[in-house]
């Protein structure tokens, strides 16, 4: 077979299954006009009113059906003529239908809804004068609505079916349970709450929202009285708080209503919290606290309050009134002292009135206690009321008046102006000096207030500007080198030398203090011109001292060399040796004198230094005897000494401390009558050496020995009386000291307190000037 047979082939057959195929179709068309034409006939025999269901006509209630957009009743002519009455049109089926879609767009919408695309709804059109319910299904090509018209009472009620509607479209699970808590019936929210199938029947058998809440549907439906309880419940995997209604319903069963109130929980917690953390800090704050409620109950204290008042815990737990409270103080003397308590509780009680904000009121309690009470409604109602113990805070501002006043006292008894600028620049405090010194009043400092104004009251009398700027950095610059203390001088314009300085306080503030130093500047320079006159006074001394014992050392030592020729001479009488004798005794004082008062100036100058060495203090007192021996055999007194032995050695100048005993010795000797006795002694004790020299003769007199060791004291046997003076001068070069013990007619003690060890020029310290 060809290529060609094979296309008729195909396209013979292709022809004939079209046939066939468009025979089929016009045997199916036919067989649907037919059940059609049936459908219509059997419409209008029930149109007509032939066969129509007796309920229909029992309910007022018409059934119409839809084809097309073309309507007509099915059954229910009084039902349609209800229908029509109630929307206010004509008792025609499609002007009923037209008016439907007319009394609402939303109504419109679902009537379109149904008849093109079969959908089911359910509404309530408002008529005129009563409204009517529609509900609409479809079936095959027909879509059928049944209609009924409401007045009267059940006007606003609505369809069970629009109803269940409504509760299947509530957010929150409700449900209806029989007598056990078992669900016959919930909406969308509870079916999937419950994870059920469907919203009824034996879908939601053995389904429970919440055990507890099956028990108290049980309770509530054996009491027949409503029941409600607060729920957490796990649900969409968080936990929320539900606040659960069974309601016994009209012909059986438990309606369920449900009512998410976990934010209202959530709150509730942390107003909870709030108010635990609200009451803990009240606890721990000083002040007493107490609050009370609208019925004037107390709600609250804190633990300050009991302490306060001494009131028993337990007392205050009972939660007494504010006028038991009060009472109960008074009776213990803790409030203040009235005399007619009765109208002064009447007038704390009747502030629970007063809505506005009240005064603080001071109460003096009998004890000694000073309290402030605040008082301010309560957001809650009633008061709160806070109790403060003031008694040292006044205490205290009392003592700060004072110290003010002192403060302020003693600087307005100052000479020098000074003045307190705060760190703002204000003016702060200054006393009368300051206005004084400045020429200015106090209402223009007062009026000046700031460091500006201050400057322009006092720049008349210190033009100097650059002073003043700098001053200002000193009082309100933060930066710590510029609050540095300063001070320094200027001048004024009427040649007035004025001394100044700042100096920071520790609270912020800057003092500044002025003094005129202009007469103690005059006085300074004429201080400095006398000083400088007494230098040369004292250097041309020096130099005078210093040329007269050189002029006179020479004679003398000759007039001393040719005395003692003269007493080894031969032919000599012994009347002329004694003269010459007492010329040699008389040169040798006179050498003597000088010596000392060279001594003396030199040691005024501080020009003299010491040769510091080791000196056995045994042999110092040795050598002292043996030098002043021949002047004691000659006027018959003992000279003795007594040494210890384990005095051992000094540090010090040998020739200074021999020149100190030789002028002890002699004065002892000079002091003691014939057959008395002098006695040289030493020991050591506390880290210095005693050097003693004492004497039987007939003492010093107490007026004297005050100054005993002054210069030109104690002439009367000649002598410049420089002896114990140079004594006392050698001592204190050695860093020691001298005492006298004396009483009159019983002898002298002259005590040198020498250190064990010593440096060259080293003093006291009380006496190095």
């Amino acid at each position: 077979m060809t290529s060609y047979d094979l296309i008729l082939a195909a396209a013979a057959g292709a022809v004939c299954l079209a046939i066939c195929v468009m025979l089929l179709s016009l045997g199916q068309r036919r067989r649907y006009e037919a059940r059609i034409a049936a459908l219509k006939a059997r419409l209008s025999r029930e149109g007509a009113g032939q066969d129509a269901p007796a309920w229909v006509e029992a309910f007022d209630t018409a059934v119409v059906a839809v084809e097309g957009g073309r309507a007509s009743l099915a059954a229910g002519g009084e039902g349609l003529a209800a229908c029509a009455k109630a929307l206010g049109v004509a008792s025609d089926v499609q002007a009923v239908v037209a008016a439907l879609g007319d009394a609402d767009p939303n109504h419109a919408q679902k009537l379109a809804a149904l008849f093109e695309r079969g959908e089911a709804c359910a509404f309530e059109a408002r008529g005129q004068t009563a409204s009517v319910s529609v509900e609409g299904r479809a079936s095959g090509a027909l879509a059928w609505l049944r209609l009924t018209a409401v007045s009267g009472g059940d006007s606003g009620l609505p369809s069970a079916a629009r109803f269940a509607a409504f509760v299947d479209s509530v957010v929150e699970p409700c449900w209806i349970a029989d007598a056990d808590g078992q669900a016959l019936w919930g909406n969308g929210a509870f079916v999937r709450a419950v994870g059920a199938s469907a919203a009824s029947g034996s879908a939601l058998s053995g389904k429970s929202f919440d055990r507890a809440a099956d028990a108290m549907v049980a309770e509530a439906a054996s009491k027949g009285e409503r029941r409600e309880a607060v729920r957490w419940i796990n649900l969409e995997g968080r936990r929320r708080a539900f606040r659960l209604s069974a309601q016994p319903l009209d012909g059986g069963g438990v309606g369920v209503f449900c009512a998410d109130i976990t934010e209202i929980e959530d709150v509730r917690d942390a107003f909870k919290k709030h108010v635990a953390a609200h009451d803990e800090t009240l606890n721990h704050i000083a002040e007493a606290v107490a609050i009370f409620s609208a019925t004037r109950r107390l709600s609250f204290h804190n633990t300050a309050f009991a302490e306060l008042w001494g009131l028993e815990p337990a007392w205050l737990a009972d939660r007494p009134t504010h006028g038991e409270i009060l009472d109960r103080l008074r009776q213990r003397r803790r409030l203040p002292e009235t005399i007619d308590y009765a109208s002064w509780k009447a007038a704390e009680l009747a502030r629970y009135e007063a809505l506005g904000p009240q005064a603080d009121d001071p109460w003096h309690l009998p004890d000694g206690r000073t309290l402030k009470v605040v008082r301010q409604p309560h957001p809650l109602g009633g008061m709160l009321l806070i109790y403060s113990d003031i008694t040292g805070e006044l205490r205290l501002k009392a003592q700060y008046n004072a110290l003010i006043q002192v403060q302020q006292a003693t600087l307005d008894k100052l000479n020098d102006a000074v003045a307190v600028f705060g760190s703002d620049g204000r003016l702060r405090l200054h006393n009368e000096a300051f206005e004084t010194f400045w020429n200015v009043t106090p209402h223009a400092l007062e009026a000046a207030g700031d460091f500006e104004g201050v400057v322009e009251l006092c720049v008349p009398r210190l033009h100097d500007l650059a002073f003043w700027r700098e001053l200002k950095g000193r009082v309100a610059d933060p930066d710590p080198q510029m609050r540095a203390p300063t001070s320094g001088e200027v001048r004024t314009s009427d040649d007035r030398i004025v001394v100044y300085q700042s100096r920071p306080l520790p609270d912020g503030a800057t003092l500044i203090a002025f003094a005129d130093v202009t007469d103690t500047r005059d006085l300074q320079s004429a201080l400095a011109d006398r000083s400088a006159a007494l230098a040369e006074a004292e250097r041309l001394k020096r130099d005078f001292v210093g040329n007269v014992s050189y002029e006179l050392r020479t004679p003398l030592t000759t007039i001393i060399g040719y005395s003692e020729l003269l007493e080894r001479a031969d032919g000599i009488s012994e009347r002329g040796r004694n003269h010459v004798a007492a010329v040699r005794a008389a040169a040798t004082q006179l050498a003597r004198s000088i010596d000392d008062v060279l001594d003396m100036a030199q040691i005024d100058a501080g020009e003299m230094a010491l040769e510091i060495e080791d000196i056995r203090v045994s042999d110092l007192l040795l050598n002292a005897q043996e030098r002043a021996l021949k002047d004691a055999q000659l006027g018959a007194v003992t000279l003795a000494v007594e040494c210890e032995e384990d005095v051992g050695l000094i540090r010090g100048d040998g020739k200074r401390l021999a020149q100190t005993l030789d002028h002890l010795v002699e004065n002892a000797l000079r002091q003691t009558p014939p057959g008395g006795r002098v006695t040289l002694s030493a020991r050591r004790a506390l880290g210095e050496v005693r050097l003693d020299v004492s004497d039987t003769g007939r003492g010093v007199p107490f007026h004297v020995q005050a100054h005993i060791f002054d210069r030109f004291v104690g002439r009367d046997r000649g002598g410049p009386g420089l002896g114990l003076a140079l004594v006392k001068a050698l001592v204190e070069l050695h860093g020691g000291w001298v005492a006298l013990e004396s009483e009159p007619g019983a002898g002298s003690t002259f005590t040198c307190h020498l250190p064990e060890s010593q440096q060259p020029g080293a003093m006291q310290p009380e006496l190095g000037f």
